[in-house]
């Protein structure tokens, strides 16, 4: 039956169309005669020839659903307005059918762009083939255009979102890893089935497991700011040398890691310490979660770190305030009354104390300006820093001129060693500023047993006190009369 008359063409679902490609079956002959070779380069040279080409096809028959397809009253409706239909992009498409033909092909396929006739876009699937027995001139094929709209317009949003998805994870201003949990969570499944309830414990005993664990990580991917985070300069970079960035305290934050997703927190956070690759350290909050369709195995988790060195900073130096005294460096007087309380809780004993007080701090004061007694502040902060230094012990300023080195567990041989390094580093120092040296007043006691802390303590303060009043009264005995 010929194609032309036959009811399957009539009745098909999907748009057909019958063509004579004749004509230009006759225009290859003559290029091929001309010496054309390479029929794409040849074409591609001049545009103009594959719009030529394209006015050579004759449209012998279309079946109605390629009336309705198109949105066509009949045939010559369609007919008259085929330049409405192919359009645009028409030439690159085109192209791949007159290869296909001119290398000896009978049947071609490739996505077009069409038009219906009241300008709506149209993706299609075309297909076309050289219908048997005229092969020799080509004067018969069947094209079909099925519409794939919907399918394309799908694949361009899948496309869209997967670019938007990349996007994010590229320029996002936190630092992101995408890694492969998933030999961990065998692990931790097989351990269940042996089983082990207390996971805490198993860690405790089993500290090997930590380190096999982080050995099964595997490492899919990693944003810029990751890399700018850690100073690497490329992906390749950083891969090399994570034995850097999680260095020193890893294993204790992958433990509670594991015993996060042990518990079944797949989404959990925790501040953490990483790396730079310059060894500096970066403070950030971690956060984990496995993606939603990776719930069964973990073979899918992002790892969030963002970057609060800063705000460690600033909390640490706001705690440092809390505590110290900025001039002198020392303890200051919040600190030694907190850590009074301390030693007495703990009922420490013995403990031994130092009181001093620096003589003539209001006279440099007033002579020489406050930045001379400020600078002999510092002096005498920096001779008890290097007292205390390697020892439980504490020095702290509580008053303006007063300071106590409190020695817990130091016995009166203990104390007495500790003042003998005082005044060896009060000579040095005074060696060094011998324009302005200092002179300390100093009461020193060691609780008895039974003592009360408090009880020791003033009877250090009594005894610095009685050498401050016989410094001055010594001091004003040498002073010249007015």
């Amino acid at each position: 039956m010929n194609m032309l008359d036959s009811p399957f063409f009539e009745l098909s679902p999907v748009a057909m169309w019958l063509e004579d490609f004749s004509e230009i079956k006759k225009q290859f002959d003559l290029w091929r005669a001309q010496g054309v070779e390479d029929l794409l380069t040849f074409l591609k040279e001049d545009e103009a020839r594959v719009l030529e080409c394209a006015q050579k096809i004759k449209l012998l028959k279309v079946n109605p659903k390629t009336l309705e397809l198109f949105q066509a009253k009949d045939f010559d409706h369609l007919h008259q307005n085929l330049g409405q239909i192919f359009k645009e992009d028409m030439s690159k498409t085109h192209i791949q059918e007159l290869v296909a033909l001119w290398n000896g092909e009978t049947q071609f396929s490739h996505p077009a762009v069409n038009y219906t006739l009241t300008g709506q876009r149209l993706d299609i699937q075309l297909k076309g083939i050289v219908l048997p027995q005229h092969e020799h001139d080509l004067s018969l094929l069947l094209i079909t255009t099925e519409d794939i709209t919907a399918y394309t317009e799908a694949r361009r949003l899948e496309e869209r979102n997967r670019h938007l998805a990349e996007a994010r994870f590229i320029y996002s201003p936190a630092s992101l890893w995408v890694e492969d949990f998933s030999r961990i969570k065998i692990k931790l499944d097989h351990l269940r089935e042996l089983g082990i309830e207390d996971f805490k414990t198993f860690l405790d005993v089993h500290h090997e497991f930590i380190h096999e664990c982080i050995r099964d990580i595997r490492i899919i991917d990693v944003n810029q700011a990751t890399l700018d985070l850690l100073g690497a300069s490329s992906k390749e970079m950083l891969l090399k040398n994570l034995h850097k960035v999680f260095a020193k305290d890893m294993v204790q934050t992958f433990k509670e890691q594991l015993i996060e997703l042990w518990n079944g927190n797949l989404h959990h956070q925790r501040e953490a310490i990483n790396y730079a690759l310059d060894g500096s350290i970066r403070h950030v909050l971690l956060q984990f979660t496995v993606f939603p369709d990776y719930l069964q195995d973990w073979s899918m988790v992002q790892i969030a770190l963002t970057d609060i060195t800063a705000r460690k900073k600033a909390e640490n130096y706001l705690e440092y305030l809390g505590k110290h005294d900025v001039l002198t460096k020392l303890y200051n007087r919040a600190f030694y009354m907190a850590e009074l309380s301390r030693l007495e809780r703990n009922d420490i004993q013995p403990i031994s104390c130092i009181f001093m007080d620096l003589n003539g701090l209001k006279e440099v004061n007033d002579s020489l300006g406050h930045d001379a007694g400020d600078n002999q502040l510092r002096r005498l902060g920096n001779i008890l820093n290097q007292l205390i230094q390697h020892t439980p012990y504490s020095a702290s300023r509580i008053g303006g001129d007063e300071f106590v080195v409190l020695l817990p567990g130091a016995d009166k041989a203990a104390l007495q060693n500790c003042l003998k390094s005082l005044q060896e580093l009060l000579v040095v120092d005074n060696q060094f500023y011998s324009h302005q040296p200092l002179s300390l007043s100093i009461g020193h006691a060691t609780s008895a047993a039974g003592e009360r802390i408090e009880d020791m303590l003033k009877r250090a303060d009594q005894e610095m006190y009685v050498q401050k009043r016989n410094h001055y009264q010594h001091h004003n005995r040498r002073a010249p009369a007015s």
